[in-house]
């Protein structure tokens, strides 16, 4: 790990600052530290945001749910508001990690991490190739050890997934992500948060390192999530142990009912790209169906047509597809 400077922003505008000119914030630290220790980040001065109270905070005024970024898993997961009109939200906090880490890491940092892929997170010096250590030298994981990457939105430059767990249920819950920085205050999805290597490229970004729609300099200062009455949700989380584990594969559902049928569905799927991925193609096709396995799932593979499965990950399509038809019959139990 490098030297580098530490000070503490008094208020908001010290953490415009941070991201920039070799300077980064720090939240949680959760995941930042694993960057210093991993040479995936070495910046020279390390802003701490913690003592930002306008960064704090849940409450809702009937109409919306606030959260602020320095909100740590552990708070939104049991929180009684979060838990009655964002179930999925909270359930999706409580699936992250372990709870220690839930106990520090942060709303606003937890989307923010690096994806997970063998092939970029270990220490230098690499001994293979990956984009996102070194620009230009290769994936390893194209052709090597993929079972745990991207179907959807990927390119040669990149196949890893983003493996944020409540990302993917504010994606389902159409939750506005409140961001500052040098230029002024802004909103944007939290759908729109994250980049596929795919449409990195279209924009003329580089696919391997451009990650998020956040400009140098800006910082997530808190969500805004709409309170739908009667809205049920839930979030399925598919992992190889019930313990400290990162998705397989995860879905996040928001529905609402008429007369026992689906009358509105929301779906986003978790570690089948560097985003998560809304089945906007299929959602309004389940209204009117029973919130049912056997209604919903048909429905639900068709999303799966655009789907590129890797050399060792296909069995993602159904198990994706299998979690989502899940979620919808959690939420609507």
């Amino acid at each position: 790990m490098r030297d580098f400077s530490y000070s503490r922003a008094r208020d908001l505008s010290d953490a415009y600052a941070a991201d920039g000119a070799g300077r980064m914030a720090i939240a949680g630290g959760t995941e930042l530290l694993n960057w210093f220790r991993l040479g995936i980040a070495a910046p020279a001065q390390v802003i701490d945001l913690a003592g930002v109270e306008d960064l704090r905070g849940i409450r809702s005024d009937g109409q919306q749910l606030s959260i602020g970024a320095l909100a740590t898993l552990a708070e939104v997961g049991e929180n009684p508001e979060v838990k009655a009109h964002a179930a999925v939200l909270a359930q999706a906090c409580v699936a992250a990690a372990s709870p220690q880490v839930r106990n520090r890491a942060t709303l606003g940092g937890n989307p923010l991490q690096k994806s997970r892929c063998a092939s970029s997170r270990a220490e230098e010096p690499l001994p293979w190739p990956c984009n996102k250590r070194r620009a230009g030298s290769g994936c390893a994981a194209l052709e090597g050890l993929n079972d745990r990457h991207a179907i959807f939105g990927w390119t040669d430059a990149c196949v890893a997934v983003q493996p944020s767990d409540p990302i993917v249920a504010l994606a389902a819950l159409d939750a506005q992500l409140a961001i500052a920085g040098p230029q002024g205050r802004r909103e944007l999805a939290a759908a729109a948060l994250h980049l596929t290597p795919e449409e990195a490229a279209s924009e003329g970004l580089d696919p391997a390192l451009a990650e998020t729609r956040l400009a140098p300099g800006e910082v997530i200062t808190g969500y805004r999530v709409p309170i739908r009455r009667g809205a049920r949700s839930a979030y399925v989380k598919v992992r190889e142990r019930a313990s400290y584990e990162y998705a397989l594969v995860s879905a996040a559902a928001a529905i609402e009912l008429e007369d026992g049928l689906i009358s509105r569905a929301a779906i986003a799927l978790g570690s089948v790209a560097l985003k998560p991925w809304r089945l906007t193609q299929v959602e309004a096709r389940l209204a009117g169906l029973p919130p049912t396995r056997e209604a919903v799932l048909p429905v639900l593979k068709d999303a799966f047509g655009d789907a590129r499965p890797l050399a060792h990950n296909r069995f993602k399509i159904a198990m994706a597809a299998g979690a989502a038809a899940r979620a919808i019959v959690e939420a609507a139990a």
